[in-house]
């Protein structure tokens, strides 16, 4: 199916669902007006009927599907929809929709029904979503599987977040070295299914230690009579699961894989690491970036009570706050040359604004280059150099047209040759502090996209505002 028909089955999708919870809500809203003595009754096997078509459309959907249109709908309808679901389905949406999602369903869940469906999911599944639940209710769900799948929880929780440990799933097939073609094949045959994703099995020897892998490509036009050992790739990306998920990615987009082995320190087969896991990885890793920049301390749903959502911008509100203040008091230094020259008021925010935009492309540019390892302690040198010239070069270019604009508007040749040098300075500024910060953030160990746009403006708008001025008192007052 195309992406853009898949798109429009997932608005049609939609709609009809919201068409079916506003259906029944105005139903309701009818059958409460009645005074009948059947009233009770009627509004019974409508309201029934209504859940009936609800629950038919839900069953058709994919779970990606269903937790999308949960995330688009309000509360009350999103609570709705999230009780319609069987156990299964349940179980599925709260591993596909957003982590502040899942937290609003599990928390609006009953304790019976949220123990039923926790109980649809596989261990490390159950190991993903484990944080945002009751302990009392994991141990419960914990208590409830067999020897083995209690082992993988363990094994799984074990590894720290955002660790390959984390996202890799035991599903996984493998042969020994030692068969040949027809061995492997009736290895394989004789399971009931192949897990989703195989394109390759792992090759183990005897102590179970990967030695290669084996393409289904190779095991079906390979001679029976031919080895394993023969046949198999001894070049296999492998990962351990104390690896950095975010490493384990890059690997994935660099050799283009569809899954990879995990090993332990011994190199014996524990696991695998498949692409779709990898790609919501990254989709979660972008998504809570692009929040860390605008100074969100974490991720937001778009129907959470209001008081939840403010609560979470306070953090970075309160430093832009700060920074503004002392923005302001650079400002205050110049009260009087701005009182002699009035005009300085006007420009003072083109000095600051294309400075924030040249930083900001420099910022963008940083955090990509740091995410994708490109930028190293022997480039960085040769990388502030560049940067620096560009700053210097558009900031020529560009506050030579700004210059030339302030002084046929004011009359001034000497405002527009402040005006020209103030632009100039202010995007190198903008230039090394947006190198700076991802850089210093990066070397502290923090995410290099917490805060960097608060921080940007601080001293674009700071350092454009005390050059201008500063260069206007010089030389024009």
């Amino acid at each position: 199916m195309s992406t853009s028909r898949s798109q429009e089955r997932l608005q049609e999708s939609l709609s009809l669902v919201t068409t079916l919870l506003e259906k029944q809500r105005v139903i309701e809203t009818l059958t409460h007006k009645q005074e009948s003595k059947n009233k009770e009754l009627v509004e019974s096997l409508v309201h029934r009927q209504n859940l009936a078509l609800l629950q038919r459309k839900l069953r058709d959907l994919h779970p990606a599907d269903l937790a999308h249109i949960i995330e688009v709908l309000p509360q009350a309808d999103r609570l709705v929809v999230w009780a319609e679901l069987e156990p299964y389905r349940a179980a599925q949406v709260l591993l596909e929709a957003s982590r502040s999602v899942g937290d609003s369903l599990v928390e609006a869940t009953e304790r019976r029904r949220l123990v039923e469906v926790l109980g649809q999911l596989d261990p490390d599944e159950l190991a993903y979503v484990r944080e945002s639940i009751d302990p009392d209710i994991v141990a419960e769900v914990y208590h409830s599987l067999d020897a083995r799948e209690q082992s993988l929880f363990r094994s799984t929780v074990a590894y720290p977040e955002e660790s390959v440990g984390r996202l890799m799933s035991p599903e996984l097939v493998w042969v020994r070295d030692t068969w040949d073609m027809g061995g492997a094949l009736e290895e394989v045959r004789r399971r009931a299914e192949l897990p989703p994703r195989t394109e390759t099995l792992f090759v183990v020897d005897a102590r179970h230690v990967l030695r290669g892998a084996l393409s289904l490509k190779d095991l079906l036009l390979r001679p029976p009579g031919a080895s394993v050992s023969a046949v198999m790739s001894t070049d296999v990306v492998s990962f351990t699961p104390q690896d950095h998920a975010s490493d384990a990615a890059k690997a994935f987009e660099r050799y283009d894989l569809i899954a990879a082995p995990v090993v332990d320190e011994r190199g014996k087969l524990v696991g695998r690491l498949t692409v779709d896991v990898v790609m919501d990885f990254l989709q979660r890793q972008a998504q809570s970036e692009a929040l860390r920049r605008a100074g969100l301390s974490g991720e937001e749903d778009y129907f959470a009570p209001a008081w939840t959502s403010a609560k979470n911008r306070w953090l970075w509100l309160f430093v832009n706050l700060l920074t503004a203040f002392m923005a302001s008091r650079v400002i205050g230094l110049f009260e009087s040359t701005i009182q002699d020259l009035v005009a300085l008021a006007a420009l003072m925010p083109i000095v600051a604004s294309v400075g924030g935009n040249t930083g900001n492309q420099t910022v963008a540019l940083m955090i990509r280059g740091l995410a994708l390892d490109r930028i190293t302690r022997a480039n960085t040198r040769h990388l502030l150099r560049k940067e620096l010239f560009v700053s210097l070069m558009n900031g020529a270019v560009w506050g030579t047209v700004v210059g030339l604009v302030a002084a046929v508007l004011y009359g001034s040749v000497p405002l527009g040759l402040v005006m020209a040098a103030a632009i100039l300075l202010n995007l190198v500024v903008a230039a090394m502090v947006g190198c700076a910060v991802p850089l210093v953030l990066h070397r502290l160990g923090r995410d290099p996209a917490q805060g960097a746009s608060v921080l940007l403006t601080f001293s674009t708008d700071s350092m454009g505002f005390f050059i201008f001025l500063g260069l206007a008192r010089a030389f024009l007052v």
